[in-house]
């Protein structure tokens, strides 16, 4: 598979790096990036790999797949810039959140080959989790875009594109949320009088088994919590506090309004 990528920065080097691991060739994949200095540091990095400064025919020629990964604010310039060279492309991935495909379609000048996808950061680690919609012109080709992505993580097909915002909210923003309460434990560990070191490791530890537990066990969550919470016990005591304080409602909450900023998002970045 021959790719090219509109934009290099860490989400496209995450996904280059898992095609690569994958069995694809650099000669196979280009990147256009103006930044001299990031396209130093991916030639520096991928070694073979194929880097333009500026779309171009050169750069888009021939490609099964052009993924767009510049930040949402700069995706009109890029589709607009790409759109005299896209008509013989078999497909556009886009990962720029909150952008839609018809915004993307239409400054691609009609081009209706669009897959949109919401990654998240763990890509980085190939244990990302992607999901994806395709329009319905790009359903036939949209294996291509899961190939992609499948590279770094997991995929999940989404039947409406507003699910997407969804997505965002729960897996996109998911790492942030995690790296928050392993930032409480952590702090409550060395405030319990813990080393700083042991309380980390302590921390990491936990919410790493507690994974790999939670995906060994065919029990939902809250049968998971219920097996640790012994009654009249100290997991019993330390829940309470939480529900006190209303920890569950007011996350399910924080969630829900990340949903509708990326739906607002979606608004005004599609904006002319």
């Amino acid at each position: 598979m021959k790719a090219t990528f509109i934009g290099g920065g860490n989400m496209a080097s995450a996904i280059i790096g898992g095609l690569v691991a994958r069995g694809t060739q650099l000669r196979d994949l280009r990147v256009v990036e103006p930044s001299q200095a990031q396209r130093e540091r991916l030639q520096e990095r991928l070694q073979g790999i194929g880097i333009h400064p500026a779309t171009s025919d050169d750069a888009i020629r021939g490609a099964d797949i052009v993924v767009l990964a510049v930040k949402p604010q700069q995706m009109r310039e890029a589709a607009r810039a790409l759109a005299p060279l896209v008509a013989d492309i078999p497909v556009v991935l886009t990962i720029a959140a909150g952008v839609r495909c018809a915004d993307v379609a239409r400054w691609l000048d009609g081009y209706p080959q669009i897959v949109r996808a919401m990654p998240n950061t763990p890509a980085l680690v190939g244990a990302g989790i992607s999901g994806l919609y395709a329009m319905p012109d790009a359903k036939r080709v949209a294996g291509i875009a899961a190939d992609v992505l499948e590279a770094c993580g997991e995929i999940v097909w989404c039947e409406h594109e507003r699910d997407l915002d969804a997505v965002n909210a729960v897996s996109g923003n998911g790492p942030a949320y995690v790296f928050y309460f392993l930032e409480a434990l952590e702090q409550a560990a060395i405030e319990l009088g813990l080393p700083p070191a042991e309380a980390r490791r302590l921390t990491y530890a936990t919410f790493d088994g507690s994974i790999r537990l939670a995906r060994a066990s065919s029990d939902a969550p809250v049968t998971l919590r219920a097996n640790v919470t012994s009654k009249r016990g100290t997991t019993e005591a330390a829940i309470a506090v939480l529900d006190a304080a209303g920890v569950r409602q007011r996350f399910i909450d924080a969630v829900k309004a990340g949903a509708a900023r990326a739906a607002a998002l979606g608004d005004e970045y599609g904006k002319d």
